[in-house]
């Protein structure tokens, strides 16, 4: 049965998070009142700063300024586009326009004005999102007591993260844990799904790997289909799984504390065909860009090269986006289907998911065509016709081509089309540690309505959030 494509809700929050369900009476605390008014009276000071400053010294410079954020998305954009005297032009202008906004504000006097509203905007936007998140706690993936392995089985990929297994000494500390290690030397390319699905047949009951997202993958998919826990170790050079995970980043050491004091997170895997992902598959730009012969030698000359035709269509296939039965893109330069949406509140949260569990799959799609819409992305980003975000349990992208080529948790592969992705859900146990970082909580957008709801409510709070604002 299909299922209609949701959008994702502001912030990206999962459902049955710390949100109010459609329908229900919001709850607002007093703390949320009160951090709503300061958000408004920060803005409102940030304006009142800059309208006093354009009053008494230059309206022009102020106009000047905000002109000149416009100005560096589309210089950006006709930089990436285009080629030859357009594109050194633009890139004398990306460079100058700043430059030249910070020579206007010295030269008005107003360097210590702008600077005082920016503070007080930063200070806006931050109680805002505080009292947009609430008092309660965010909703956390829930842990089952572990069963102690018997025979654990570890994956290590020497070359992983510039060496981390060798530097943190992983080999020998899981080892001394009581588990079998294989580490990936070679010669050739080791078939790493063979590998783990080799211990599981010799009686393996957890697989572990330090490597890699990609590596992390198709070790999952191997762990799921046997039902068995797999164990992540954040030694390669991003570890985004491992950061969505609540895992150590800095310390990949710390991983191996799952052997002996661990639990179990039962999380969603995504499926592209019949290989799994943990992360993300990306579809056109840069998947195209990635899979030329050229990229590994000259990353930013290939990109550089072959940006101009793909951004404007003239090179490249031709995508055509469906989610759960719908068309919701016709020839988007850029697609990213995640397991489980990023967080949507701001940039910095892109590239996080505060759950592994919702059991739908993450849409964004990026179709820019002119150098104005680059301008309007910078103004209002989640907003924009050019940016797509939703959720849905099955994105089918098809193009005029037979193959094209995806990125794979990191990993280039030419698919044949229709590529078919869906979500299996709560099909992986994943053992981690008791005691580990964890996952922040997401951040919301700035919602300034729901703000000047929250700041005009003036009700008082249930007793039970009372009594929690007094603890």
């Amino acid at each position: 049965m299909a299922h209609k494509a949701e959008r994702v809700p502001a912030g990206g929050g999962p459902p049955g998070g710390t949100g109010n369900a459609p329908g229900s009476p919001a709850v607002v605390t007093r703390g949320q009142r009160w951090l709503a008014r300061l958000a408004f009276a920060a803005a409102l000071a940030g304006v009142v700063v800059l309208v006093v400053a354009g009053a008494l010294k230059s309206v022009t410079a102020l106009l000047l300024g905000a002109a000149g954020l416009a100005v560096v998305c589309a210089a950006a954009w006709w930089f990436l586009a285009h080629r030859g005297l357009g594109r050194w032009v633009a890139g004398v202008v990306l460079v100058a326009a700043p430059a030249g906004v910070i020579v206007v504000y010295a030269a008005a006097g107003l360097l210590w004005e702008i600077a005082l509203s920016a503070l007080l905007g930063a200070a806006a936007v931050t109680t805002g999102r505080a009292a947009l998140r609430g008092g309660r706690p965010a909703a956390k993936p829930r842990e089952d007591a572990a069963v102690r392995q018997r025979q654990p089985f570890v994956i290590m990929n020497p070359r992983s993260g510039g060496g981390k297994v060798t530097r943190f000494g992983l080999d020998g500390k899981a080892a001394a844990l009581g588990a079998e290690v294989a580490l990936l030397e070679g010669p050739g390319v080791v078939d790493v799904a063979a590998m783990a699905r080799q211990a599981a047949d010799a009686g393996a009951d957890l697989l572990g790997v330090a490597g890699g997202d990609g590596t992390q993958a198709l070790v999952a998919g191997i762990a799921a289909g046997r039902d068995i826990p797999m164990m992540v170790i954040s030694a390669g050079t991003r570890n985004h799984f491992a950061l969505d995970l609540g895992l150590d980043r800095d310390d990949p050491a710390t991983c191996l504390g799952a052997l002996t004091d661990g639990v179990d997170l039962r999380i969603d895997l995504g499926l592209i065909g019949d290989r799994t992902f943990v992360n993300n598959a990306s579809f056109g730009a840069y998947a195209q860009v990635v899979q030329s012969p050229a990229y590994r030698d000259d990353k930013s000359g290939t990109t550089l090269a072959m940006l101009p035709d793909l951004l404007t269509g003239h090179e490249g296939a031709h995508l055509v986006v469906r989610a759960d039965g719908q068309v919701i893109l016709d020839g988007p330069q850029a697609v990213l289907i995640s397991n489980n949406p990023y967080e949507t509140g701001d940039f910095a949260g892109l590239g996080r998911r505060a759950r592994l569990d919702q059991g739908v799959l993450g849409v964004i799609g990026v179709k820019i065509t002119n150098a104005a819409q680059a301008a309007a992305l910078l103004r209002k980003a989640q907003r924009s016709r050019s940016v797509t975000m939703l959720t849905a349990r099955e994105v089918i992208i098809d193009a005029d081509q037979p193959h094209i080529p995806v990125g794979i948790d990191g990993e280039s592969v030419l698919m044949p089309t229709p590529v078919r992705c869906t979500i299996h859900p709560l099909a992986l146990r994943v053992r981690v540690p008791r005691n580990r970082p964890g996952v922040p909580p997401p951040r919301p957008a700035m919602n300034w309505p729901q703000l000047r709801r929250q700041a005009l409510t003036f009700t008082r709070a249930p007793a039970a959030d009372r009594l929690c604002l007094r603890g």
